[in-house]
């Protein structure tokens, strides 16, 4: 199966984050998806803490390899950061341009994200949208960040077809 990332930076809509959008692969190599394929596209936000990018990029690169998965990714990596003039624009664009175009929110569950006022910020934002919290357990780590296992919805752990499953479950 081919990769799945395709930018979602487009001309006709400049509402969403540049970086991350997966789409469904070619089908037939000709740039057209059948219409026999039913398969959901998943709109997924990942909160992380940029200073542990490293895990968000794994994360990322788990499901872009997975198997008939295919999700557009309404993260914001630092380098892409939005250029906000306050905290209230910030909250403002990632309840609008990240969480709320999502249909899950995915928490990565290190013990970072107990001391983090954004990810933080974005649960109880994702809780106001109502939108579903996969908390995932840190690959290689015994400790989770207890706010995390409070808010989520359902926690797995890393490993590729947990999170998926995960995503597919709670997803609307």
């Amino acid at each position: 199966m081919g990769k799945k990332h395709k930018s979602s930076s487009s001309d006709e809509d400049d509402s969403y984050p540049v970086r991350g959008s997966r789409k469904p692969s070619d089908q037939d190599g000709a740039g057209s998806q059948s219409s026999l394929d039913t398969r959901q596209d998943y709109a997924v936000f990942v909160s992380h803490s940029w200073s542990y990018g490293q895990e968000y990029a794994r994360l990322t690169r788990l499901l872009d390899e997975a198997e008939d998965f295919e999700f557009r990714d309404y993260s914001v990596p630092e380098e892409e950061a939005f250029d906000t003039d306050s905290d209230e624009e910030l909250t403002q664009a990632l309840r609008e341009r990240q969480i709320k175009p999502s249909s899950v929110v995915v928490v990565l569950a290190g013990l970072y994200s107990s001391h983090s006022d954004w990810i933080e910020k974005e649960v109880q934002i994702a809780e106001e949208e109502d939108k579903p919290i996969l908390g995932v357990e840190p690959w290689g780590n015994d400790r989770t960040s207890k706010e995390v296992k409070q808010h989520a919805d359902q926690m797995v752990g890393w490993n590729t077809d947990s999170i998926v499953d995960g995503i597919t479950d709670l997803a609307p």
